[in-house]
């Protein structure tokens, strides 16, 4: 049998425990800083949106401004219950990208830095997945 701390921290990555406190974390914390846009409404979702038009992205901006609150607020939902989680990663992942490079580019580092943090968590579970603990474990494995 093997001991906790083999768990925590000496089990692969996809396996150990600190790797689903992570993935827990930054769901939480990305939806707290989502939630608030998703249920503003319209009119923040456009203001949110207008980025995407101003870099020559096609298609209404309130659009894209509910699809940013989306992916900050259900897709971080499911980034923390493991759901579809290179989907939801990926999701998240544009949307950090878009807001730290396009939107807030002019900003020093120090202002930017929370959605690096989102930007390159997303990548890790994008491209490794959830791990051994989590729903998209117990579904089925495209072959």
């Amino acid at each position: 049998m093997k001991g906790l701390q083999y768990y925590l921290w000496r089990a692969k990555p996809e396996a150990n425990l600190a790797y689903l406190a992570l993935r827990i974390f930054v769901g939480i914390a990305m939806f707290t800083h989502g939630y608030g846009k998703l249920i503003a409404g319209p009119d923040r979702w456009r203001a949110i949106g207008g980025v995407m038009g101003s870099i020559g992205i096609p298609g209404p901006a309130v659009f894209w401004g509910f699809m940013a609150a989306f992916a900050e607020s259900i897709g971080a939902i499911m980034l923390a219950i493991g759901l579809l989680t290179p989907v939801a990663a990926f999701l998240i992942a544009v949307t950090m990208f878009v807001a730290v490079f396009v939107a807030h580019a002019g900003d020093p580092f120090g202002a930017r830095e929370l959605g690096l943090m989102f930007f390159f968590t997303s990548l890790l579970f994008m491209l490794k997945g959830a791990g051994t603990y989590s729903i998209d474990r117990w579904l089925p494995q495209r072959k």
